[in-house]
């Protein structure tokens, strides 16, 4: 827990007795922690709530809606990093090979997972998506254990056998939705670990991979306009919808990054699960997509999966006792 420190290391150029170093330490901590809950858990319902927003821009074309996300995050990103002075670690990360062509790659990750998911709630498929987000965390122990040599324990391994029966459930009662959910999964696995091999801040992490976008969104914009024409400036409600998607895209991973530092990797990890739980109740209770038999048995089987998965990790991290020696982490 990170804060921890923190909040002691503030408290100690603040005061000299013992006593209330302690108690101020505490409460920061406390606070952070509470703002930290608060922030992630609304991060993730409005990732819940995302297929209410592309509902209501179904009628534009997919490949529009992309773009335009891209655009207004783009500008977006660019407006809150001149705000807060931090234009020039985006400089920096243009200026670094290396970096550059990590976030190229994680651009055109997150933009197949966008387009993926847009496609897919347009097209009645709600439940494909949220799977596909409760596929994620299997998809990256495996890249985890094929590229970073990563060791997983037998209940990982156990619980990675279950969603394997369940997707294989899936590709033999439905390999259209199935592979929707593959899509959405592996895109934002391999969104993910590039993300973290990459030592940039989220906003300028965004910022970058949105800008590499911009040349492919122009194009989008030019094979919607020649094949249906755009939406965009047709009226004024679409246009309003269309230039929001920067703020909804960006609003939740500004939330998301503020309580990520200010909670353990356990809780984080939790309530990752949040996000397609909401969607998933969507899909049924709102939306009126069917869970078939099969869809069923092959969500419980993943659900079954991620309990084993997550257990280990809860019971492990409760007799867990940080060293009073470690040092906060240096700021992005």
């Amino acid at each position: 827990m990170p804060f921890v420190y923190e909040g002691r290391t503030k408290a100690r150029r603040l005061t000299g007795c013992p006593g209330e170093r302690q108690g101020v330490g505490m409460q920061d901590t406390h606070k952070e922690s509470r703002e930290g809950l608060a922030h992630a858990i609304l991060a993730h319902m409005i990732w819940g709530v995302l297929p209410i927003y592309f509902k209501a821009v179904s009628s534009v074309a997919p490949l529009e809606v992309l773009a335009n996300r891209i655009f207004w995050t783009l500008a977006l990103m660019l407006g809150i990093l001149a705000w807060r002075g931090a234009l020039g670690s985006f400089v920096a990360a243009l200026r670094a090979p290396r970096t550059l062509a990590a976030l190229t790659v994680s651009g055109i990750a997150i933009a197949i997972n966008w387009l993926t998911y847009i496609w897919a709630v347009t097209n009645d498929h709600v439940l494909a998506a949220s799977l596909g987000y409760f596929l994620t965390p299997f998809i990256s122990v495996l890249l985890g254990v094929a590229l970073l040599r990563e060791r997983v324990s037998r209940p990982q391994w156990v619980a990675v056998g279950l969603a394997a029966a369940g997707v294989v459930i899936l590709a033999t009662k439905a390999p259209s939705t199935l592979n929707i959910s593959l899509a959405v999964a592996f895109a934002f696995a391999i969104y993910g670990l590039v993300r973290k091999l990459t030592p940039v801040s989220p906003m300028t992490g965004l910022g970058v991979e949105t800008l590499v976008l911009v040349l492919p969104a122009i194009g989008m914009l030019f094979w919607v306009e020649h094949k249906s024409g755009l939406s965009f400036g047709s009226n004024s409600k679409l246009t309003l919808l269309l230039i929001a998607s920067g703020a909804i895209t960006s609003a939740p991973l500004l939330l998301f990054a503020s309580g990520a530092r200010r909670l353990t990797m356990v809780t984080t990890g939790l309530l990752q699960f949040l996000s397609p739980m909401i969607q998933f109740l969507l899909g049924v209770l709102v939306f009126g997509e069917q869970l078939t038999p099969e869809r069923w048995v092959a969500f419980a089987l993943i659900w079954t999966g991620l309990a084993v998965f997550v257990w280990p990790i809860v019971t492990q991290r409760r007799s867990y006792v940080p060293p009073p020696s470690a040092s906060p982490p240096s700021a992005r």
